[in-house]
């Protein structure tokens, strides 16, 4: 080890250990199979697997003419997540709200096409499969993969296929042009010819293209992966900061500098992180696909350094340049975003730690949610795509609050953190003040950090941090879905100034607000919109922002409320949130 030119300083390696575990992360994307059955519908099946009419027609191209009719006894393919469940297998937990006359029979093998069983449907849920409540809401877990490099690094999207009986392996092989024998070392062990159980299949994305094995995330079948933790202590002299790199020649792992967290107080201020060698950029490559950060490649300015547009290995991206004082932050993106994917959270490509720190992005064609909602020269947001977009980000906070070990807490949901893709289908960025707990976990004090008028009042006066938290900004960024006004809404002095929940508070505790309500909905839509609809999306929003933080519903509740909102079959009542106890509970997140 040599020490750098002018700088006297020691660097040391305190801890590092492996710990064994069946799966460490899953994937961004995975497939399932859904077999339409007679009365089903894209609406539903979108409902029940956590998509929309639109993003499946995407996918199912040659077999879908469009979302308002598909025909019966055919197989969809509907994108999800795949995840790491609790560090045992990969899989995605899908929520269901319990019907009238529903048996798990029928959530099982109709509902949800036989990509879950009977058996999971017990094992994950605590109801007696013989009286499950009306009322009760159940977790659907369905297996998924991400690959397997031993196999094959030609396939990296996989489909959750079920086998019925009139399936084989040289049937389901001809119809996803497959080769039988690369089918079947991809399941060991499976009896196509058995009429029951599920394969995994290599898929194609909307583009009908298969996609190549991403190495960061393809386990070997899902057995054992090691999970490096290394930490690293950084002695400083000379009262200076300085980051130097420990690497460790090793094929498949680099080992990130870790910075002394100067703000933590909880003992630890240690931090280190693994990434996966192919995500790493050079300077000379982010440089050149950026005419040297020319100011006609900028496309955005941030708190913590400025953003410039790129194509990248073939790849649209997003490149957030950011001086070496932000490492606090540049880690707590890095920390989050190769350990956690979710279709409605902005992915990462790379980064790069050369001169300045640099995080690389997919390219989300559509700017974010603020420009769209108050930006000059956009057309206004029709009020179907408002609701879509809140339910997606309200998907990717109830991904990071609910599935992930531990538990991360955004701390800066806004409208202008708010990315809306090509499809105008939203996805939540800006991960740079995440702060994450242990699962259970109620609240932790922390310093303030946020934005103004999405801070909660616990949060801001106390500076208590919970899930909670991000609840209540994700409440304010329904109000401005809603009246496309900002967080704070100025006057011409300060004191005039208010808040945006204040100002829908007002109207909506008047005994009958309609009139009210309406002259706060965006006029850019003019009457193009449901006041009712309108209505149910302010209380949702108005729960959210409870002054008292356990009587604000979970991100599950919300999503399981936006869900049936967007849906036009089924009615929806916010009151019913509170006239039944179990659904308070569940309003509450208890």
């Amino acid at each position: 080890m040599k020490p750098g030119t002018g700088l006297w300083f020691l660097l040391f390696v305190s801890l590092c250990f492996t710990v064994k575990s069946k799966c460490s992360k899953g994937c961004e994307l995975a497939l399932a199979s859904y077999y339409v059955w007679p009365e089903s519908n894209l609406t539903f099946i979108g409902q029940v697997l956590g998509s929309d009419p639109d993003t499946i027609v995407s996918y199912n191209k040659e077999k879908v003419p469009d979302k308002d009719r598909v025909q019966a006894f055919i197989r969809v393919n509907v994108p999800f997540s795949c995840d790491c469940i609790r560090g045992e297998f990969l899989g995605h937990e899908f929520l269901y709200n319990v019907s009238r006359g529903n048996t798990y029979e029928l959530i099982a093998e109709t509902y949800y096409a036989n990509l879950t069983t009977i058996e999971a449907l017990t094992h994950f849920n605590s109801y007696d499969p013989n009286n499950v409540p009306d009322t009760a809401q159940l977790n659907v877990t369905v297996n998924c993969s991400c690959g397997n490099s031993d196999i094959s690094k030609d396939y990296g999207l996989f489909i959750t296929f079920p086998i019925r009986e009139e399936d084989s392996l040289l049937s389901i092989a001809a119809n996803e042009s497959i080769d039988a024998q690369l089918l079947q070392r991809y399941n060991e062990g499976v009896d196509f010819g058995r009429g029951s159980g599920f394969a995994f299949v290599p898929g194609k994305d909307a583009s009908s293209s298969y996609r190549p094995l991403n190495a960061s995330s393809g386990l070997a079948g899902g057995v054992i992966a090691g999970i490096v933790v290394a930490a690293i202590a950084v002695l400083i002299l000379a009262g200076g900061i300085y980051i130097y790199f420990f690497r460790k020649k090793k094929a498949d792992t680099k080992l990130l500098p870790a910075y002394e967290d100067q703000s933590s107080h909880d003992g630890r201020g240690i931090t280190g992180i693994t990434i996966d060698k192919s995500v790493e950029f050079s300077y000379e490559e982010l440089a050149q696909a950026t005419n040297d950060f020319n100011l006609a490649s900028k496309i955005g300015q941030g708190g913590f350094g400025a953003v410039y547009y790129a194509e990248l290995r073939g790849e649209k991206a997003a490149i957030k340049k950011m001086d070496m004082q932000a490492s606090k932050e540049f880690l707590a993106e890095l920390r989050v975003l190769t350990r956690v994917h979710h279709l409605n959270l902005v992915r990462l490509i790379g980064y790069c730690v050369e001169g300045s720190l640099f995080l690389v992005y997919e390219y989300i064609e559509n700017g974010n949610l603020s420009e769209h909602l108050r930006g000059s020269g956009r057309e206004p947001l029709p009020w179907s795509t408002r609701v879509q977009i809140a339910l997606d980000s309200a998907r990717g906070l109830e991904y990071i609050h609910e599935h992930t070990v531990p538990v991360y807490i955004h701390r800066d949901i806004k409208s202008a953190n708010i990315l809306i893709d090509k499809n105008f289908h939203g996805k939540v960025a800006d991960f740079g003040l995440t702060k994450l707990t242990e699962v259970g976990s109620t609240s932790l004090q922390t310093r303030l950090v946020g934005t103004f008028g999405y801070m909660p009042p616990e949060y801001a006066q106390y500076g208590d941090v919970s899930p909670k938290v991000d609840v209540y900004a994700f409440g304010v960024v329904v109000y401005e879905l809603i009246s496309s006004k900002e967080a704070v809404v100025k006057g011409s002095s300060l004191a005039e100034s208010k808040g945006l929940v204040a100002l829908f508070e007002d109207v909506l505790n008047q005994p009958d607000p309609r009139e009210d309500l309406c002259k706060l909905v965006d006029p850019r839509l003019g009457d193009n919109y449901p006041i009712d609809a309108v209505r149910k999306m302010a209380q949702l929003a108005k729960a959210c922002t409870h002054e008292n933080p356990q009587l604000r519903p979970s991100m599950r509740s919300i999503v399981v409320a936006l869900m049936t909102l967007s849906s036009s079959t089924e009615d929806w009542d916010i009151g019913s949130f509170y006239d039944n106890q179990v659904l308070v509970n569940l309003m509450s997140g208890r």
